[in-house]
């Protein structure tokens, strides 16, 4: 888990008892096994809500009558309970917008994968620190950051040490401040993890050799974002970082395994030396240009042995835990992708 000094805690095994639950006030659930303490339609600013994780926080946070004002480039059309305001990280007029009178900001948008290495910064450092700065000039009193767990190994990539010097703006903003840093995300709408899904649909899945992550399905992240928005003191000042619950992770080789089986097929995986993909992110950048997913800041994260989530940064027991089983959910995440012509 990160202590508010930023420093990472190691991997103990987690602890058996639960953490208290919170107090006051009638609770209601947002699927099995989360529950939230009653809030009076509370304004929720967000952004990222047109992105993969955005849309479906925004799908489950309506559907629990909460209030979203939403910061888009492109807004992509009129709901009941959201408000849309056009803009982007960039833009402070619209950001104060966005969080005027607003309870809760819930900052999921950010740069992932860029040609250009500085648009890391721009995006994720940068924009970072121009809705801080809106939040805190509004009043906002809470502050919810998706950061990423490539965080915790900075020197590693771009990325990674973007995400870091943003958690170190949340954490000195004054505000109050939950960070989560999720593993791998994967889901409807993903187009991440969906390269893995059509190198299974192909037969062959070249992954990192050795290794082991953790994974988790987008609604479970989503479900834990709308769950840390009552602020206490077992959130407040905390960065956690969740998963699907399977005990070490996964090996890379495992992990795509499953992602075959959720497809009905057995592919042939190839785990890759880090010289290999090294070569393939060349390979691809020249094929796909700026829209190359693997790169090499992409691989430089990507061969690290261990993005394992940290059982002491677990989020408490009481407020949370994974209801989506990973192979069930990886078949799922499949058929929507077959179903809206992915594969």
């Amino acid at each position: 888990m990160c202590r508010a000094d930023g420093a990472a805690i190691g991997r103990p095994r987690r602890d058996p008892e639960l953490c208290p639950a919170f107090g006051g006030g009638a609770s209601r659930s947002i699927g099995d096994g989360v529950n939230l303490v009653k809030l009076d339609a509370p304004l929720v600013a967000l952004t990222g809500g047109t992105g993969f994780v955005g849309q479906t926080l925004l799908d489950l946070a309506l559907g629990e009558g909460m209030q979203v004002r939403g910061l888009a480039r492109n807004p992509s059309g009129e709901r009941a309970g959201l408000d849309w305001v056009r803009g982007d990280l960039g833009d402070r007029q619209a950001l104060r917008a966005m969080v005027e009178g607003a309870e809760v900001v819930i900052h999921v948008a950010g740069v992932v994968n860029a040609h250009d290495p500085d648009d890391f910064d721009r995006a994720n450092v940068e924009g970072t620190l121009n809705v801080i700065e809106a939040a805190r000039s509004a009043g906002v009193p809470r502050f919810i950051f998706v950061s990423s767990l490539s965080a915790r190994e900075p020197e590693l990539s771009r990325y990674g040490a973007s995400k870091a010097r943003a958690e170190g703006l949340v954490k000195a903003s004054g505000l109050d401040w939950t960070i989560v840093r999720p593993p791998a995300i994967y889901g409807p709408r993903d187009r991440e993890m969906f390269e893995l899904f059509r190198a299974a649909k192909w037969g062959v899945v070249p992954v990192p050799a050795g290794g082991r992550a953790s994974m988790i399905h987008v609604e479970d992240l989503a479900r834990l974002l709308l769950a840390l928005i009552p602020a206490s003191e077992d959130v407040t000042g905390h960065c956690f970082e969740p998963d699907d619950g399977m005990a070490y992770g996964w090996a890379h080789e495992d992990m795509a395994r499953a992602i075959g089986a959720g497809l009905g097929k057995r592919p042939l995986v190839l785990g890759l030396p880090a010289w290999a993909l090294r070569f393939g992110a060349k390979v691809d950048g020249l094929l796909r240009g700026a829209k190359a997913k693997l790169t090499a800041d992409r691989v430089g994260y990507m061969t690290h042995p261990d993005w394992v989530v940290s059982e002491s940064a677990a989020p408490p027991k009481a407020l949370w835990q994974p209801q989506v089983e990973t192979r069930s959910g990886l078949a799922a995440t499949a058929e929507w992708y077959r179903r809206e012509g992915w594969l």
